[in-house]
């Protein structure tokens, strides 16, 4: 649906309100299922995932429909890209995977409100007040999603050398 509201209708609006909800469901599901002690093995490998999944595609597509600046989506995808390959790697050597961190948590939500900013200001809503959140919500979970990088690289590292 995203998909087609960007490229089908050309309605960045729109599909930055389907990123929006993605990303507020999924916020409140995670917040939900702990509090219901509802959590999962599964879930704990599939949120992620599925949070990825979604970050990639708004990030692509924004790439592509010039909604979102080119440097950052790249950024953020070269980021998962490493990140993913360093959680492959520990899977098939240790068996082992990589643990949600807490800040992780906290920078992919920083990125759910950047990005739909993106998109709402690229359909002209609340003049700039959108482009400069995405900014501002954009640098900070991009620092944020590097730091965490590093402590991703961190345990990886340790994991594989006593493994």
């Amino acid at each position: 649906m995203f998909w087609w509201l960007l490229f089908g209708r050309e309605d960045p609006v729109a599909a930055g309100i389907v990123i929006l909800v993605i990303g507020w469901t999924d916020w409140l599901d995670g917040v939900l299922a702990r509090k219901l002690n509802q959590v999962s093995e599964i879930g704990k490998f599939l949120d992620p995932l599925a949070d990825r999944l979604a970050i990639a595609a708004a990030l692509i597509g924004g790439m592509l429909a010039d909604v979102i600046p080119f440097w950052l989506g790249v950024a953020l995808i070269v980021r998962e890209v490493a990140i993913a390959l360093g959680a492959v790697v520990l899977g098939v050597r240790l068996k082992e995977k990589l643990e949600v961190k807490y800040m992780g948590k906290v920078a992919t939500f920083i990125l759910y409100g950047a990005i739909p900013s993106f998109y709402l200001a690229a359909g002209g809503v609340a003049g700039d007040l959108f482009w400069y959140l995405g900014w501002i919500f954009g640098v900070i979970g991009l620092v944020l999603y590097y730091w965490v990088a590093v402590m991703y690289a961190v345990d990886i590292r340790e994991k594989l050398r006593s493994g």
